[in-house]
């Protein structure tokens, strides 16, 4: 499963944006193996409408989501790489994750000492990762004011700006107060829906679905070039070692067809071997020798 850590300097919200991500957190985790639940960690759906269009059209109501699990990285003060705070903590888990979530203040509060700079943050945090010789896939994320979102102004190229407190607010919220409240702001998205993304492309993946035999929906998610074998693993390493071939139709196909049955009916779903390379929205089926 992806990782990402998020970090920041102390007072940047950062717990603040872990509340609100930990009530999205999936209920069921079994779902997902290796996955190991603490209380630093969340593990957060991808939203994708494709999964309950699928769903929808095939009668297949178990929906299993592609998953990010989110740590919560203490410790990021200036002076980590050489032991301060919890430092030597925080880089033994910061060299665990995929991907780094940088958090930076951009919202004004009396109960926060200094200066907002935001750029003297982003600096702060760069040298200490590069200190101790970390590099990582990174994202720049901006608390900011729910007064500023509208303001396009970020302190870096590509970062994406959000408010925790607004984040935290709206995930005690119902999804039809959600979509009211943001459409009130003139927001189409939660800040959460946008970092879940942000986070799935900086990766550069992917999504391809299954439909284990009429069961379940579940995605999953891959690197840009995957191979159906390698794919294949990811469903089960079983299906990896004795991989025969992969049966594979484009997810619109399917709901257009309603079953998996009438598709192959008209000769809609393709056979291929294990050099295929996997493209956004395939439904895959892979025949292996157990």
């Amino acid at each position: 499963m992806l990782k990402i850590g998020i970090v920041g300097l102390p007072n940047s919200g950062k717990s603040t944006l872990f509340n609100a991500l930990l009530q999205r957190q999936i209920a069921n985790v079994a779902e997902y193996p290796f996955t190991t639940i603490e209380p630093n960690v969340g593990v957060v759906a991808v939203p994708d409408n494709r999964l309950e269009s699928i769903s929808e059209a095939t009668g297949i109501e178990k929906i299993v989501p592609a998953a990010i699990e989110f740590i919560d990285i203490a410790g990021l003060v200036k002076g980590a790489h050489q032991g301060e705070g919890l430092g030597n903590q925080f880089l033994g888990h910061i060299r665990e994750v995929d991907a780094i979530l940088h958090l930076i203040r951009g919202f004004h509060s009396s109960n926060v000492p200094g200066n907002l700079n935001p750029n003297e943050d982003i600096r702060t945090i760069e040298e200490e990762l590069n200190h101790a010789g970390i590099e990582k896939p990174a994202m720049y994320v901006m608390n900011a004011d729910e007064t500023d979102l509208k303001n396009p102004e970020v302190p870096l190229t590509g970062a994406l700006k959000i408010s925790a407190k607004l984040e935290n607010e709206l995930s005690e919220l119902s999804s039809e107060e959600q979509k009211a409240y943001l459409k009130e702001l003139g927001i189409e998205q939660t800040g959460l829906e946008r970092v879940i993304r942000l986070c799935y492309e900086l990766l550069d993946l992917i999504t391809f679905f299954t439909t284990v035999g009429g069961k379940q929906t579940q995605a999953w998610p891959v690197k840009k070039g995957t191979k159906s074998q390698v794919a294949a693993g990811l469903v089960h390493t079983d299906m990896q070692k004795g991989f025969i071939k992969a049966e594979v139709i484009n997810w619109k196909k399917l709901v257009e067809e309603g079953s998996w049955k009438k598709a192959a009916e008209k000769g809609l779903i393709h056979f291929e071997g294990r050099e295929y390379t996997v493209e956004d929205g395939d439904v895959i089926e892979f025949k292996f020798n157990a």
